[in-house]
């Protein structure tokens, strides 16, 4: 599931902002390895993706590590 169809519903995105949230979610699904779009918890990290931009963070890879953090703790 790629993270499109969850931000083109929020129109208060700039065009910068959902380049960082694709980026922030493509980085974070590699960190997971996951390569299957399709795969259910795709959307779980799209949506902590998403959640995380929305606490004011904006670099992708602050967002990327931290949605990594909460949904892979060790």
């Amino acid at each position: 599931m790629p993270i499109n169809p969850l931000i083109s519903a929020n129109i208060n995105l700039t065009p910068e902002q959902r380049h960082v949230l694709e980026l922030a979610f493509n980085r974070t699904l590699r960190k997971l390895n996951l390569v299957d779009r399709n795969d259910p918890i795709c959307e779980i990290v799209a949506r902590k993706v998403i959640e995380i931009e929305a606490t004011g963070v904006t670099n992708a890879v602050a967002i990327s590590e931290i949605a990594f953090r909460q949904l892979y703790p060790s």
